[in-house]
């Protein structure tokens, strides 16, 4: 009988976050291709007969035959593959560089809301207005849509660095009942998102999504899931920012928990933000905002009790 290398499995758990492990040495994670709110992306970590790692999503049809073909979609760092040829059979012979050269652009069938009062922008400025967006939210963030293309009958939501250069962007669907909900590019997600609107000297909010941080609409940065990237980390630990406020949905709360953990063991002050059910979206920017006023830092001791409450 086979077993499961643990250490694969941790470095998996690295880059996706900790999964649920299923049967036959399978674990099931939260797809990062598609953001489907339920874990999805089924791995096999039980190494087959052919020495292989077969993985698929069943919500957006993403597939693969090895960890390898997964971490090369999502462009995971030159780090993670190294580690990774350490546990797999098969090892990566050309140059991780040619993965990770892509220059990311906006999809090129983007359309700005600006003079373009056609059929297809009522019905995005319709779906937008729903979640909450103002016109002046769409402007300050250069939200667009989509009339065609891979990204057709999306809303399209950029994210740009520090330098004002594009870093990612988010598609979501604005028919009901889409096929496909979420589209994102097949780039790395180790970026900071809406990073041209952080100011590292004041208290930060990290959420999950767009549509939360627009919300939030003061210094926040979603996490486009649910998990802290390595370059997002490091940013956290190495700016002047001393209080970091962690408000992620109830499904999340362990990792929640886990990332106040680590924020305290590095000596900043960290407030989790319970939001009882509702999403920042969901709450609006004035009730969120009171909630985050009567937010106490949490201690150590505060930890551990909610630490045990999840046991």
């Amino acid at each position: 009988m086979f077993m499961v290398n643990e250490l694969l499995v941790n470095l998996v758990n690295s880059v996706l976050g900790h999964g649920k492990r299923t049967s036959r040495g399978n674990i099931a994670y939260h797809c990062p291709l598609c953001n489907h709110p339920k874990p999805k992306l089924e791995i096999q970590l039980l190494e087959n007969a052919e020495g292989k790692h077969r993985w698929a999503c069943w919500a957006c049809n993403a597939k693969g035959q090895t960890i390898r073909s997964l971490f090369k979609k999502i462009g995971v760092s030159p780090d993670h593959m190294i580690e990774l040829s350490k546990h797999v059979k098969s090892t990566f012979t050309e140059p991780f560089h040619t993965t990770t050269s892509t220059i990311l652009e906006l999809p090129k069938e983007y359309k700005s809301f600006i003079d373009n009062p056609s059929r297809v922008a009522r019905h995005a400025l319709r779906y937008l207005k729903s979640r909450g967006l103002t016109p002046q939210d769409i402007l300050k963030y250069n939200i667009g849509y989509c009339e065609a293309g891979l990204y057709a009958n999306m809303v399209i939501i950029p994210s740009y660095d520090s330098n004002h250069k594009l870093n990612y962007f988010t598609a979501r669907s604005f028919t009901p009942e889409p096929y496909v909900k979420y589209r994102n590019p097949t780039v790395s997600r180790d970026i900071v998102a809406f990073e041209s609107f952080i100011n590292w000297n004041l208290p930060i909010i990290l959420c999950e999504g767009p549509f939360d941080a627009i919300a939030i609409k003061r210094n926040v940065i979603p996490l486009l899931g649910k998990n802290i990237q390595p370059q997002l980390m490091k940013k956290l630990v190495q700016s002047c920012v001393q209080k970091i406020y962690i408000a992620l949905d109830n499904d999340a709360i362990k990792k929640a928990i886990e990332f106040c953990e680590e924020l305290l063991d590095i000596g900043k002050e960290v407030y989790l933000v319970e939001l009882s059910g509702k999403d920042p979206s969901e709450l609006g920017f004035e009730s969120f905002t009171k909630l985050v006023q009567t937010t106490q830092p949490l201690t150590q001791y505060r930890l551990m009790e909610r630490k045990l409450q999840l046991i």
